[in-house]
């Protein structure tokens, strides 16, 4: 990485640049499941900014530039973090690990004790990096879907 990110809490005015990345990242997802409206793909920005609203997620900024983006929200006492998204040309420069442990430590900062996040069972890289930083598989569900949960308190 040419110069170190700086990570900062995310906010509503980020959205447009929020979904533009996200859109992005999420292509090479829909490809691997043959499934162009994947709800990352679809989401408008009307829902993102309604989502952003008290929400714990940061984003890395590059020059003046959100080059990834991740969301999460308190549950009573669980982290549920989503949609972590990284701009294709920065992608595989650690970005997802600096973003992850952010948005850990918001979340501990907001009183939760443990993280849950979510990814498809093809999506090897994704789970490359949740099981790297920590998180254990928790749960597969029918369709695919891989949780995992990491503990906060450690």
């Amino acid at each position: 990485m040419a110069d170190s990110p700086t990570i900062r809490p995310i906010d509503t005015d980020d959205a447009g640049e929020v979904l533009t990345i996200q859109r992005a990242a999420f292509a090479s997802e829909a490809l691997i499941y043959g499934d162009p409206d994947m709800p990352p793909l679809t989401q408008t920005l009307e829902e993102l900014r309604a989502e952003l609203v008290e929400n714990l997620g940061c984003v890395a900024v590059t020059d003046h530039r959100i080059v990834g983006a991740v969301r999460a929200r308190r549950d009573g006492e669980l982290l549920l973090i989503g949609r972590l998204a990284i701009a294709p040309d920065q992608q595989g420069e650690g970005l997802g690990t600096l973003l992850l442990a952010a948005v850990e430590e918001r979340g501990r900062e907001a009183g939760a004790t443990e993280a849950e996040l979510f990814t498809g069972g093809l999506s090897e890289a994704n789970q490359r990096l949740y099981e790297r930083e920590g998180y254990h598989r928790s749960e597969e569900t029918a369709d695919g879907e891989i949780f995992y949960r990491k503990s906060l308190t450690d």
